[in-house]
This record gives structure tokens, sequence and C-alpha cells, in this order.
């Protein structure tokens, strides 16, 4: 089974961990909100170490 990356904007509050774990994979929005850019970009980096480190828990695996 498939699965993707999700990031619950409700509960992001932007402090940009993600983005710095995997640049490739996560960016802020206009509202400095982490967002997906690119689910792909996984195997260049440890999304499962940018899942760890929110603070919030806004980032999940989700199936397909």
């Amino acid at each position: 089974m498939a699965r993707r990356l999700v990031v619950n904007q409700e509960e992001c509050i932007g402090c940009g961990s993600c983005v710095e774990i995997c640049p490739e994979v996560f960016e802020l929005d206009e509202n400095e909100k982490s967002y997906v850019k690119n689910q792909e970009a996984c195997n260049t980096c440890d999304c499962e170490e940018a899942i760890d480190t929110c603070p919030v828990g806004a980032i999940s695996w989700e199936d397909e």
C-alpha cells in the first residue's frame, strides 16, 4: 500500500524544522505554514526525522 506525507496546516506553527531537515520535500507557504512540495524527494533526506522533529506533530504518513 502506498503512502504519502501530509502536513496538517491547522496544527503547523511554522517553525521550519522540517524544511531544515528535508528542504527538497518541505517548504513554508506565504502564511509560514509547511507543506509537502515534492513527495518523491524523501529518498534525498530523512522524512521520518522531520516527522519526529515536528514539535506539534503536524506531519504524518497517510495511506493512499
